[in-house]
């Protein structure tokens, strides 16, 4: 099963994925049932999850409800403890102005059916995004927004810096995001190199065939030169290692808050 899913990953275009995901889930959803494991978006249990990796595959990580990986179950249990974002204002009964960038099928319906969101969603090339847009040249106003979720968006674009001053740029003053990407943690520099170009190389330096960068730890500080302020939450601290295990996460996985 892990050589099935890693050549799907790697051969079968992702906005075709996308769609065949929603044929293929129920059935494996309904093959797995359990109780050793629980997806906290959905609270579905199952005997085992599924494995996942472009590379090197990652056992028992992929939810088969709602396709959630760590860091989406992470995210969810943050966004869920941690802040207003489920929550409507009682007092002013103001709606969150939220948008989200290349949004995941685990999210998506999930984020559309709350009422205290106004909700939108963007992506250059996915299928299931409401406005088609470059990262780097957004078609909305300044200032525009309450909430922005971009998660494993910026190791795909080559001038990441003109990205995060956009992110910056559409964010309200007050405004706070979650800027999830894959990073090494060990490294203190960001490596990069435009001359790599071959698929595979590509996929063994930097974790994925479509990955322009590996992130070190002056990630955070490069948010804040562009006028970010920035979090370094590790959520799973404040968790049981029974929760962690229990909700399949990665001990350690850092959270990047940032706030205008």
């Amino acid at each position: 099963m892990k050589s099935l899913f890693k050549f799907c990953l790697n051969l079968i275009p992702r906005p075709l994925l996308i769609r065949l995901s929603y044929l293929v889930r129920p059935v494996i959803a309904l093959f797995l049932k359990g109780d050793t494991y629980t997806d906290p978006i959905d609270g579905k249990s199952f005997k085992t999850f599924l494995p996942y990796g472009y590379g090197k595959q990652r056992p028992n990580v992929l939810s088969p409800s709602t396709l959630s990986l760590e860091r989406h179950r992470l995210l969810w249990l943050y966004l869920k403890n941690e802040t207003n974002f489920f929550s409507r204002d009682t007092e002013s009964n103001s709606v969150l102005s939220v948008l989200h960038f290349a949004p995941e099928q685990c999210f998506l319906k999930r984020f559309r059916s709350l009422k205290n969101l106004k909700y939108t969603t963007t992506d250059l090339l996915s299928p299931i995004a409401d406005v088609k847009a470059d990262i780097c040249d957004l078609p909305f106003e300044d200032n525009s927004y309450d909430v922005i979720l971009c998660n494993h968006v910026l190791e795909h674009i080559p001038d990441d810096t003109k990205a995060m001053q956009e992110l910056y740029r559409v964010m309200k003053p007050g405004g706070y995001g979650v800027f999830q990407i894959p990073q090494d943690l060990n490294r203190e520099v960001t490596f990069e190199d435009d001359s790599i170009t071959d698929r595979d190389e590509r996929a063994k330096i930097f974790g994925q065939y479509d990955h322009v960068r590996v992130y070190g730890r002056d990630y955070f500080d490069k948010l804040r030169s562009i006028g970010f302020k920035v979090d370094e939450v590790d959520y799973t601290a404040s968790l049981s290692d029974e929760a962690i295990e229990k909700y399949c996460l990665a001990k350690g996985e850092i959270i990047p808050v940032v706030y205008k």
